[in-house]
């Protein structure tokens, strides 16, 4: 895998934000198991409910693309921390992604790399819905 790509995907990405109301762009750059990366932005609303984060983005991009597998996401943000996944991204991915690599990268390209399982270690999911 190579990381730097990765990480500049996302930055990338991020220069395509929608985000005329917070002002708050995220890019994420998403690794297939086949080495592809897509890519995708936070798209804002009006009514902020309606909202879609960059990770949905590039997740539901991929999936809608055909790819099943994947091996990593690349989270950039315009801040100078590192940004983790809201609450509903951190289910989707844990949902169609699995323990994947998480890396975090700041303005500064700076990266904090984890795995998914640190933002949910006990997730809901479909073996729950089996014990009935």
């Amino acid at each position: 895998m190579n990381k730097t790509k990765l990480i500049t995907a996302a930055h990338k990405a991020k220069k395509n934000s929608y985000s005329p109301y917070s002002k708050f762009r995220v890019g994420a750059a998403l690794l297939t198991s086949s080495g592809k990366i897509i890519t995708g932005c936070n798209i804002e609303n009006s009514s902020y409910s309606l909202t879609i984060c960059a990770e949905r983005t590039a997740l539901f991009k991929a999936v809608s693309e055909g790819h099943k597998r994947f091996k990593a996401i690349v989270i950039a943000s315009d801040s100078s921390s590192f940004i983790p996944p809201c609450g509903a991204c951190r289910q989707v991915l844990s949902d169609l992604a699995g323990n994947i690599d998480v890396f975090l990268s700041n303005n500064k390209h700076e990266v904090l790399q984890l795995k998914m399982e640190d933002f949910l270690p006990m997730p809901f999911n479909d073996s729950m819905l089996k014990n009935k």
